[in-house]
């Protein structure tokens, strides 16, 4: 069986909607190092490998937007899809105090073997489906580690990324403030968008509405945290959708 570096759910539903999900899994290809990158389990199952339970939030959330999603099929080590094909970060070989032993002695024809054969079939299939209706609106899911080795803790439950287009950005925000038992990051625990990634090539470049949603992995381990959290979070996206008049 062809290797599919992506899986694309509900293709044809209808809805404006379109969830991705940048960092789905931790698999290592069969033709990179022979489907492993050096490192022990534990290192494969933490999120220096993967948005731990943001695939099954992706999921979820599409379901109840009924909406299509795309989501990758590859490790963020291997190659980190949700970077300009320029960014030094795009293979990594040092991540959160982890060396990553198959990526050490990647050279440029392994970085480009990689780009055409993972990275560029994505972009290409989120490209397409983002383009088949006028008024997409974009929501990439995503989730954080509540520590770094050596770092404090980070006391977000949910946090929204966005940088030039806030139009849709803002309502949601306004609207998960409005929840007394949630910390609620702007831009945190990241800031903004980087040139060249997912939101900034797909959204951004054609002005289509768009956010990116982080939840604290620890919140979202299991199938039932996943999907309560999708259940809070549609009617919220729906809602600030029509506030915003997107």
């Amino acid at each position: 069986m062809t290797y599919q570096p992506y899986e694309v759910i509900g293709a044809d539903r209808p809805t404006r909607w379109l969830v991705i999900c940048d960092h789905a899994t931790n698999a290592v290809p069969p033709f990179v190092n022979d489907g492993t990158l050096g490192l022990a389990d534990e290192d494969m199952n933490r999120h220096i490998a993967y948005d731990v339970g943001a695939a099954g939030l992706t999921r979820d959330l599409a379901d109840l937007l009924n909406a299509p999603a795309i989501l990758t099929n590859f490790s963020r080590l291997v190659i980190d899809p949700n970077r300009g094909e320029d960014d030094p970060t795009l293979l990594m070989k040092l991540y959160d105090g982890t060396i990553i032993p198959g990526n050490r002695h990647a050279d440029a024809d392994e970085r480009e073997r990689r780009l055409n054969r993972l990275y560029r079939p994505y972009h290409t299939a989120l490209s397409e489906m983002a383009a088949r209706q006028s008024d997409t609106v974009i929501i990439s899911m995503h989730s954080f580690t509540r520590q770094f080795k050596g770092r404090a803790e980070r006391p977000w439950h949910v946090g929204l990324l966005y940088a030039v287009d806030q139009r849709f950005a803002k309502p949601l925000l306004g609207r998960l403030i409005e929840e007394p038992d949630l910390c609620v990051g702007d831009n945190e625990p990241y800031s903004g968008h980087l040139p060249g990634d997912t939101i900034a090539r797909h959204a951004i470049a054609y002005e289509r509405p768009n956010i990116l949603i982080e939840l604290r992995n620890d919140l979202i381990e299991t199938g039932t945290d996943q999907r309560r959290w999708a259940e809070r979070l549609a009617p919220m996206i729906v809602e600030a959708a029509k506030t915003a008049g997107v």
